[in-house]
Order: C-alpha cells, then sequence, then structure tokens
C-alpha cells in the first residue's frame, strides 16, 4: 500500500498573530496563508499571547494552525522575546522552513540557522525608520536587517523601494519581489454603522492605521481643520497598539476639531466605511508597501498620499501626491480632491496585488528552497 507523503510543514513567526489583529505584517499574514495551505501546505502561525483576547483561543483559522506562545506586553522586548521562543517551538516541531516576517524578528535568524533550519525572511520596510523607536531599538532593527538579509536562505521584499534600498546596502543580495496585496472587495449597500457615527455616504474623507507617529495623522487633522469642508467629514479608523504620549495627544487633537474616531475595525464594518468614504488619505511619513493604500484602491477611491518613495505606485497619478510633512501642499489636494465628484469609482490595475497571484510566487520560492 502507497504511504501518503506528509504535508511540508511552514511555521510562521513574527506576527503578532491572526486574525483580525491590527497591523500590515498582520493583515499580510491572515490573506497570504489559507492560499498556501489550499496548496498542500501545513501552516503554523505563532501568535504573540499578550494580543491574543479570545475568550477560547483559537488553534485553526481557515486551515491553519495557530500556536499562541508567551510575549510581555511591552514594546521593547515583546517581539524578541516573542521570536527566540517561537524559533525553539519551530525547531522542536521540525519545521522544514521557517518564514520570518519583518526586520526585528530577523535579528534571530543566525539563531535558526544554527539550529539547522531553512530560513526564509519577509522585509517589510525599514522599522527602524519608524518614529517611536530610540537610538537602541533603532540600531537593533537595522542589525535585524543585516543579519535577515546575511543569514536567511531567501529573502522576500513586497515593494520596489525595498529592493531598491537592499540592493544598494548589500549589492550581492539575491531577492525576490513579491508585493503586498489586497482582497477583491465586495461593496456593500448597507450603512447601519456609518450612520450609527453620523456620517452620509460619499460625504467623508478616510484614513486608516495605527496612531502612530510615522503615520502623519496629526498632520491630516491640521490640514483638514484649515479648509474649506464643504460639508465633509474626516474619519480616523485605527488606534495604537500601545498607548503612547503621541496616541493621547492624537486623540486629544482629532476631538477637538470634531474628527470621527472609530477605533480599530475589521470585516463588515470596515467594508461598510470604506464602501462608502469619498476619498482615502494616507500622510505616511514611513512605509512599506501599504495595504490600507492598496484596499482603498481596491475599492475604486480617489486617494491622497505623501510622496514617499513607497507610495508612489504605478498606478497612480501625479495628482495623488502632496509633499511629505508639508501642511499646505497637503491642504492644497484636499480642496483639489474635494471639489470633485467623488461617487465616481475610479479604475486601478492590481493584478500584482492578487493574493492568489501571491500565494503562487511565494509556493515557489518554498519549493525551490525545499
Amino acid at each position: 500500500m502507497k504511504k501518503s507523503v506528509p504535508k511540508k510543514k511552514i511555521i510562521v513567526i513574527g506576527t503578532r498573530g491572526i486574525p483580525g489583529i491590527m497591523g500590515g505584517v498582520e493583515t499580510h499574514c491572515e490573506e497570504l496563508y489559507p492560499y498556501i495551505v489550499k496548496s498542500g501546505y501545513d501552516v503554523t502561525v505563532v501568535r504573540r499571547s499578550c494580543h491574543i483576547k479570545e475568550a477560547e483561543p483559537k488553534t485553526k483559522y481557515k486551515g491553519i494552525n495557530i500556536k499562541d506562545i508567551y510575549a510581555p506586553r511591552k514594546k521593547s522586548f515583546e517581539a524578541i522575546i516573542h521570536t527566540f521562543l517561537g524559533i525553539l517551538y519551530a525547531r522542536r516541531e521540525h519545521a522544514d522552513i521557517l518564514h520570518i516576517h519583518a526586520v526585528g524578528p530577523a535579528l534571530l535568524a543566525p539563531i535558526a540557522k544554527m539550529l539547522g533550519m531553512k530560513v526564509i525572511v519577509t522585509h517589510h520596510g525599514a522599522d527602524y525608520d519608524r518614529q517611536k523607536w530610540n537610538a537602541v531599538a533603532k540600531f537593533v532593527l537595522k542589525q535585524g536587517e543585516k543579519l535577515g538579509v546575511k543569514y536567511a536562505d531567501r529573502v522576500i521584499v513586497i515593494s520596489k523601494s525595498i529592493r531598491d534600498d537592499i540592493h544598494r546596502k548589500y549589492p550581492n543580495t539575491n531577492l525576490a519581489l513579491i508585493y503586498n496585496g489586497v482582497p477583491q472587495p465586495v461593496l456593500t449597500v448597507k450603512t447601519d454603522y456609518i450612520t450609527q457615527l453620523g456620517l452620509s455616504p460619499y460625504k467623508y474623507v478616510l484614513a486608516l492605521g495605527r496612531f502612530v507617529e510615522e503615520k502623519g495623522f496629526d498632520d491630516l487633522i491640521k490640514a483638514f481643520s484649515e479648509i474649506e469642508h464643504n460639508g465633509y467629514k474626516l474619519v480616523l479608523a485605527g488606534d495604537a497598539d500601545h498607548k503612547t504620549e503621541y496616541s493621547v495627544r492624537l486623540k486629544g487633537l482629532a476631538k477637538e476639531n470634531g474628527v470621527i474616531l472609530t477605533g480599530f475595525i475589521k470585516g463588515k464594518r470596515l467594508n461598510e466605511i470604506m464602501t462608502h468614504s469619498a476619498l482615502f488619505v494616507l500622510p505616511s511619513y514611513h512605509e512599506g508597501l501599504p495595504i490600507s493604500l492598496l484596499e482603498a484602491m481596491s475599492y475604486g477611491k480617489e486617494v491622497v498620499v505623501s510622496n514617499i518613495p513607497a507610495n508612489c505606485l504605478t498606478e497612480l497619478s501625479a495628482s495623488d501626491f502632496f509633499d511629505v510633512g508639508s501642511i499646505t501642499s497637503l491642504k492644497e489636494i484636499l480642496e483639489i480632491k474635494l471639489a470633485k465628484d467623488l461617487s465616481l469609482k475610479r479604475d486601478y490595475d492590481m493584478y500584482l496585488y492578487n493574493w492568489e497571484h501571491i500565494a503562487n510566487q511565494t509556493i515557489a520560492l518554498y519549493k525551490e528552497l525545499l
């Protein structure tokens, strides 16, 4: 009798967890790995215990195995302690591939290699450029990028800007460019949620993301408060992972200026608020390849984005960009956009950001490594 061949085991670390946990890496993993599972792989996503709020923690999600491992709720140590414990778990489980996401966790790629594992690192962006980190943390994150690039068997980058940056710093690195992705949304006619928030369809401007300094949401509030609204309201969807001086200040600024704060939303609520938004704004100082921007494009929304390299997608036009950090430039483009008919759907070519396409590229890399 022919024996069945055991599935190749992929263990994923570096994410806070899935499903429904805020963050770009988290959304990436939540969307990608169900496709990997459907292709015949045994996938386990390791989650950080401090971010799990379920009454009964999940053990499965869309065919993915879920493993919760301890992580302290302290931003300086959370990722590194959890990554170390995750590597030990992957070794004990005899992972065929350990897939590490983000440059912070990639700091421990050499340990995984010393333990005999095959390692893939996905570089989601230069986290050391984030304003929340002090000098020591920035140095550690830069070392994470360096060691991840040096010791991983394969390195995935999610945008051209990251690829170009890594090639400049580490010229001989063999990189695989596999973009971040976004699912094709099903638009909704329901308005129950936005009505609860005091909103009307196509009469509000939407920004979405974590309440951290590099997102530039304070710039957006200041710019929006200084222009004629023409009946439009400003909505910030998101929150902070950890309560910080900046997040408290941002929420105070929002309330002072009549900005609607939704908190962290996913699923039907996010679908509804994105469907009926008039304009999407991303005023970031730093990104890898922003999923929130790809989501807005998938909904056919007009967009306003800062002109940092990560946001400069070929699918956008020059009239979508403003000078990063410039309140004046942001005010000017908001006034131009809000004078248009924003109920019209805009068409973007989203093929490169299709999750099934991205999964097939990732699987090809797994097969090459195995």
